[in-house]
């Protein structure tokens, strides 16, 4: 009975640390158990997220990767700068804005996403459980041999949209929209980051991150 409430109150401790608030984010956790560990902590001198993960993938009918997250309802717009560290050792990392239904690894989701090698991408899964299909269920922004450093991601009602820009200063572009019919009410928002390889960790830095509610 005592070794049974010891290991209760190891998982309980244990899932308090992975649900630690983070800056402005009530929580951070490692969605579908990624072979190496992610984590997230802020700099409040900079104001910035260091962020780093592994995982398989955010695609196909599950995922792996690192979430700094808050649990909100209604329209919102999130706008943040994003920058890997490193240089590319997979050319699909991911780093991004993901709006999702839950931890599930399976769940429902809509991501604004910038990959390693610059593809920049609305994507997002319809059902839970059900396959991620490329290309028909992406949208892709202009191709830009800078990249895209700013990303935002608006909720307004069941449409999301997605805008980006090269730097500060010049002006947000339009990638496109997509309405969730399954991603209505209360959602998890964050940020996140996937390696997009099981035994590899990728890093990044986010900053000036804003929430609009």
């Amino acid at each position: 009975m005592k070794r049974l409430l010891t290991i209760f109150q190891l998982l309980i401790f244990m899932s308090a640390f992975s649900q630690q608030k983070v800056g402005v984010f009530t929580g951070h956790t490692d969605v579908g158990d990624p072979r190496i560990k992610g984590n997230t902590v802020y700099d409040p001198k900079t104001k910035t997220y260091n962020i780093e993960g592994g995982g398989y993938n955010i695609w196909f009918n599950r995922d792996e990767f690192q979430f700094a997250y808050n649990k909100m309802h209604g329209d919102f717009i999130l706008t943040a700068n994003f920058e890997f560290v490193g240089s590319a050792k997979e050319g699909h990392r991911k780093i991004g804005w993901m709006v999702r239904q839950s931890l599930a690894d399976s769940a429902v989701h809509v991501s604004a996403v910038v990959h390693g090698d610059g593809l920049t991408v609305l994507q997002w899964r319809v059902k839970p459980g059900m396959n991620m299909r490329d290309p028909e269920d992406e949208i892709r922004a202009p191709e830009n041999k800078n990249k895209y450093s700013i990303v935002q991601l608006e909720r307004k009602g069941k449409r999301f949209i997605m805008r980006v820009a090269e730097k500060e200063g010049m002006p947000f572009i339009t990638v496109g929209e997509h309405e969730m019919e399954n991603l209505l009410g209360d959602v998890l928002v964050g940020i996140f980051i996937c390696s997009h390889s099981p035994d590899l960790l990728e890093k990044a830095k986010i900053g000036n991150v804003t929430i609009k509610h």
